[in-house]
């Protein structure tokens, strides 16, 4: 289960209801050509990619066991969850239309905040274009959002996604409990970013 981030943000309704009307419309432009909103006809290409535990073992808040059922009602929970501006969940095809990745985003619009959950798949991963499409993903929830702060966690004995979120530049804050949808626990490392520190390390 997502939990929003440490820093505590306030909004004002006009900002609320903007980041709300982005998730809504969710202009998915800026993820690139392969990027698509989930939905049923991604059950069986999601159940694939997520079935694979070099893919779905780091991952906290998938739902268990992955089959089609739970991967559906997934894609239709967030479905509803988009609806009220406070989720997206997008699959990325590759050339040959076949889902090579996932991206959750939670988004908190009261407090212009956001969380994201991913995974490429195995035979993608550990080739250069981890850094790049996550920095992608990070300026989309800026751009297109509208949201201010982004929090991101990863196991403890996960490195390879902590290089990743360093290298955006994201700030350690020390460790956070990441509930299971079971209830269970993940001890979890925990960074935040700013936009105005986005902004000014790109430029």
């Amino acid at each position: 289960m997502s939990a929003p981030p440490k820093t505590v943000l306030t909004t004002t309704p006009k900002e609320e209801a903007a980041i709300r009307q982005a998730v809504r419309a969710t202009d998915l432009s800026l993820l690139g050509p392969g990027a698509r909103i989930a939905g049923p006809s991604h059950i069986e290409g999601l159940v694939a990619l997520l079935s694979d535990p070099a893919v779905s073992a780091p991952i906290y808040d998938l739902p268990r066991p992955i089959n089609p059922q739970t991967v559906g009602d997934w894609i239709e929970e967030t479905a509803q969850l988009q609806a009220l501006g406070e989720a997206v969940l997008v699959v990325t095809l590759d050339s040959e239309g076949t889902v090579a990745g996932y991206s959750r985003f939670t988004v908190w619009p009261e407090r212009a905040s956001a969380e994201i959950a991913g995974a490429r798949r195995a035979d993608l991963q550990n080739l250069g274009g981890g850094r790049s499409g996550a920095a992608g993903s990070f300026n989309w929830m800026f751009e297109a959002l509208g949201v201010r702060l982004i929090g991101v966690t990863a196991a403890t004995d996960n490195p390879r996604s902590a290089k990743v979120i360093e290298a955006a530049g994201f700030v350690p804050m020390g460790q956070r409990d990441a509930i299971r949808p079971d209830g269970s626990v993940r001890a979890s490392f925990y960074w935040e970013l700013t936009r105005e520190a986005w902004l000014a390390r790109r430029g």
